[in-house]
């Protein structure tokens, strides 16, 4: 197996950074029972900031399983986060769609989820699902509970639930899945406190939710370097480890035990539009250095990965390869980014038949170069024989023939110079969508999962 060696100076002072910024900076956190249960347990607060010490962060990296386990309505779908292998899941949450042949984007709808996760399900380099889009076609307050409506019926894949602000929010998630099983083994729910080290009640009180219900938690802040967070690179990963490591107190606080999965997302500014850039090789660094430091707490770890510049055309290619590549071999134990495009804000189905293909290249790679046992026997047995090995079984047995990637792969190349590559992997990708069967849920399981998308229309909307 091939892997990245990260300096362990780095990792260390990195960690020691955090526990200065954690107990001599703190936390705004003004939470009523967040605040309660932290001073209890040995916290301090002045003036609106929390203050955490380094025993109170042990006990409770302590208590977090050393991997994080969920499965789809298909039991023998499922992901073991912390298992030693790479899993990959998708962007989630872009607004927008790309269509390359106007160069223009449109408003997200709910027919585009059902399309992409069916799309999603069919493929088997993808290991979990994220809600894709963001539908714009229904009520903003219930945006991120019809992400999970319309996933739920399209794939027996695991589901990652998308970052949430409220704990009503987190409650109709939950809801929803248990209609399908329980929650607490087939979800994962994604909460983001804000950059830089802010934590405002309702993302508390969706911490507090999640880890009450015992749904696996991914801590998801999004710092951007120069922006929200500091521009030198360790600065920004410290800040966003104590944005981590303090969402993690709070929920263990809450439920001991707690299944965790620790999530980095740092990107950085660009100096001439000022917005968040993820296109460059400090995003694939970041993103590797995150990896080692959260396993440094015995932590699964979820990072982006396939990031790139905003605009479709060759570069977006290397870009999307090395920003995978490093946390990968930084030994992540899940990478996402499947689809994106435009910093997360838009997404397309052909980019993710593009995806795949870098998917199984750095699956390849990391997998390394086993010993040939064989190797001087069949060489010695071919030079005899006349030289040649493409006849031999060996050949044969050694051939990767399944990880050849779908675009690169040489009888494609004469229908994309004929279409096109973009109009190629679009239309593999909606012939993909035609031809796959998912499961379908029956007439109750709908009805319950409408019951509920009603209910939270009744308490959500104003």
């Amino acid at each position: 197996m091939f892997r990245l060696q990260i300096d362990d100076d780095l990792i260390s002072n990195i960690h020691s950074d955090t526990l200065q910024i954690l107990s001599k900076i703190g936390i705004a956190l003004s939470h009523d029972e967040a605040l309660d249960m932290l001073q209890e347990a040995g916290a301090t607060s002045k003036n609106g900031r929390v203050y955490l010490d380094e025993k109170l962060l042990y006990d409770a990296l302590g208590r977090c399983p050393t991997c994080v386990e969920i499965h789809g309505r298909e039991p023998k779908r499922k992901i073991r986060l912390g298992d030693g292998r790479l899993y990959c899941h998708n962007l989630g949450g872009a607004a927008k769609v790309y269509d390359h042949h106007s160069k223009e984007t449109r408003p997200a709808e709910i027919r585009d989820i059902v399309e992409s996760t069916l799309l999603l399900d069919a493929l088997g380099s993808v290991s979990s699902i994220t809600p894709l889009f963001t539908p714009t076609d229904i009520e903003q307050e219930l945006m991120s509970v019809a992400m999970v409506r319309y996933t739920l019926p399209f794939t027996t894949k695991p589901v990652h639930g998308p970052g949430v602000a409220t704990g009503a929010e987190v409650a109709f998630i939950h809801e929803l899945a248990s209609v399908l099983g329980d929650p607490s083994e087939m979800l994962t729910i994604a909460v983001s406190p804000q950059s830089a080290l802010r934590f405002p009640d309702h993302t508390v009180d969706a911490i507090l939710k999640t880890a009450a219900l015992n749904v696996p938690f991914g801590p998801l802040p999004c710092p951007i370097a120069g922006a929200t967070s500091p521009m030198s690179l360790s600065g920004s990963i410290a800040q966003q480890n104590a944005e981590v490591l303090a969402s993690i107190i709070i929920g263990q606080l809450r439920q001991p035990g707690l299944p965790v999965f620790y999530c980095g997302r740092i990107s950085a500014i660009d100096p001439r539009s000022m917005k968040s850039r993820w296109s460059g090789p400090e995003v694939g660094k970041m993103s590797a250095v995150t990896v080692v430091l959260g396993h440094s707490y015995h932590l699964p770890v979820n990072v982006y990965g396939i990031t790139s510049t905003s605009i479709i055309d060759e570069q977006r290619t290397f870009e999307r390869m090395s920003n995978a590549l490093l946390p990968a071999l930084a030994m992540a134990d899940e990478i996402s980014g499947i689809g994106e495009l435009e910093c997360g804000q838009t997404s397309c189905i052909g980019q993710i038949v593009y995806d795949i293909d870098i998917v199984d290249y750095i699956q390849h790679i990391r997998r390394g170069i086993l010993y040939d046992e064989e190797a001087l026997s069949v060489i010695h047995e071919v030079i005899d024989g006349g030289g040649f090995f493409a006849d031999q079984f060996h050949t044969v047995k050694h051939l990767r023939s399944r990880e050849s990637p779908a675009i690169s792969y040489k009888p494609h190349e004469e229908a994309q110079l004929r279409e096109g590559s973009l109009d190629w992997a679009r239309s593999r990708a909606q012939g993909i969508i035609r031809e796959h069967e998912v499961l379908p849920l029956d007439q109750h399981e709908i009805r319950a999962l409408d019951k509920v998308m009603e209910k939270a229309r009744d308490e959500l909307v104003e």
